[in-house]
């Protein structure tokens, strides 16, 4: 295909409303113009692996350490889970995902008539784009076999106008593209397990077998991912500034997720092995990104936000043989309930609003972005909406308020494993990691601590347990996991 009829076919797509506005989409701010967003997730990038973050991380990455030069750096930022469904579940919807069933291999998690992030927008007069990795459900599973009616329940019918992307990981099948609610090409073919040496089964190069698109190429998916993105920039640079739409553009990644695919350009160029090499990837492409908004004279009035759904699949092995801590100076990793599980990188860039170079110390949640959002761009929220999500607009422009704006925090993987915390306690709700660092459970002993109690000012490595120390403050803890549970609100 030419490349003038794939541009002709893609704008068809995107429609014609894009390229046009009305002008309930014009809410002046100091620009008289809405901010354009672009929400990038990383998939399963620790808080160590940006130097922004960790100066004794191995992996260079100057396109986000620039980021978070021109921008605000989160330094105590929290996905609401330390999984990818999980977390996708709390961006989208301002609640907690402990709150509802996630079915995503049966059923769609967001329920219809459930408030989300996009939806919100596109009542604000914003173009809502997904380009990514999806991984929250659609009407008959992963197991459907009949797509001629397409797929319903996903991004088109929960906010987005366009969505071009894949259905869930790159190590879980099936493996095909979808644009909007079709299939690019359906999964008829089957694909064998793939590992690589030197690692475990769910590291490296890692997929498993099952159903596959003709012609689907994991290796592909990144860079592919990476063009559309700068084709829609393209797109929306095309419109006159007077008749202007904003966009919110969505980029939850599929890297440095499993299966680690660096392209050839990036193999052996970090110190931390083939994971390494595919975070500079990912780093090049939110560079293209920020050097494609400036050519295009977007960047002053484009909001950014880069973050990472969880913490990484990186053991205590990985970082002895490498010498990279992946999480930095956090305990655990991926689906653990320790820090080193939904502690993230959150930077922030908006260069007509936020301080370049700030640090920002105070408790944050991807869970509040759809208030934050909302604040940003004149819309209220509903009752009975969004719940877990609290406004941090205030943050973006003053980093150094004296009062924090969200006081608690809860993170659960599971049903038994929750995080609860207030101030520097943190509370989990059992003995072992609850995740995939082992010990993931240790059964109490007589008499002895029925949970875990860290004070993270003094331990953020979380090596002393507190919890016989501090009865008080166990309660407490306790009490908020109790009151959130029955209340269905947080503060």
């Amino acid at each position: 295909m030419n490349q003038f009829l794939a541009r002709t076919l893609l704008l068809l797509t995107f429609g014609i409303g894009f390229l046009s506005t009305s002008p309930a989409s014009l809410l002046a701010d100091d620009s008289g113009l809405k901010p354009n967003i672009i929400f990038i997730m990383a998939d399963d990038m620790g808080y160590g692996d940006i130097q922004a973050y960790n100066h004794e991380s191995k992996i260079d990455t100057p396109n986000l350490n620039q980021l978070a030069k021109q921008g605000m750096r989160f330094t105590d930022a929290h996905a609401p889970a330390g999984l990818c469904v999980q977390t996708r579940y709390g961006l989208l919807t301002g609640q907690y995902p402990f709150r509802t069933t996630l079915k995503e291999r049966t059923e769609p998690c967001i329920k219809e008539g459930q408030l989300t992030l996009p939806e919100m927008l596109q009542d604000a007069g914003y173009y809502t784009a997904m380009l990514g990795k999806w991984h929250l459900g659609f009407v008959g599973g992963k197991d459907k076999q009949d797509y001629s009616e397409g797929l319903h329940g996903g991004p088109i019918d929960r906010g987005f106008d366009y969505f071009f992307g894949i259905p869930a990981s790159l190590d879980i099948p099936p493996y095909y593209w979808i644009q909007n609610r079709h299939p690019i090409a359906p999964p008829t073919e089957s694909i064998g397990d793939n590992f690589s040496d030197g690692w475990t089964k769910i590291q490296g190069a890692f997929w498993r077998k099952g159903r596959v698109a003709p012609g689907f190429v994991h290796a592909e998916v990144l860079p592919k991912l990476t063009d559309k993105t700068l084709f829609f920039l393209d797109i929306a640079a095309e419109q006159s500034e007077d008749s202007r739409q904003p966009f919110f553009l969505y980029l939850p990644l599929p890297a440095p997720h499993t299966p680690w695919l660096p392209s050839r350009k990036f193999t052996g160029k970090s110190n931390a092995s083939m994971y390494g090499d595919f975070v500079m990837m990912v780093d090049d492409m939110v560079g293209q990104i920020m050097k494609r908004l400036d050519q295009h004279k977007l960047a002053k009035n484009t909001l950014i936000v880069f973050t990472s759904d969880n913490g990484p699949v990186w053991y205590e092995a990985d970082t002895q043989r490498l010498g990279h801590s992946s999480t930095g100076p956090l305990r655990g990793m991926k689906a653990d309930s320790y820090e080193g599980g939904h502690r993230v990188p959150f930077i922030v860039r908006w260069p007509s609003q936020t301080p370049a170079g700030s640090i920002n110390k105070h408790l944050i949640c991807h869970t509040d972005m759809l208030a934050t959002m909302a604040a940003l761009t004149g819309q209220s929220i509903p009752d009975n909406q969004a719940q877990d999500s609290i406004n941090q607009a205030a943050l973006l422009t003053k980093p150094n308020l004296d009062q924090p704006l969200r006081n608690t925090l809860i993170t659960s993987n599971n049903s038994k494993y929750y995080g609860v915390r207030m101030g520097p306690w943190k509370l989990i709700t059992g003995l072992g990691s609850g995740g995939f660092t082992q010990p993931r459970d240790i059964k109490p002993e007589d008499g002895g601590p029925t949970g875990q109690l860290f004070n993270l000012d003094d331990d953020l490595s979380e090596t002393k347990n507190l919890w016989q120390q501090h009865p008080e403050i166990v309660k407490q803890l306790q009490k908020i996991l109790a009151q959130s549970k029955e209340t269905g609100e947080t503060n």
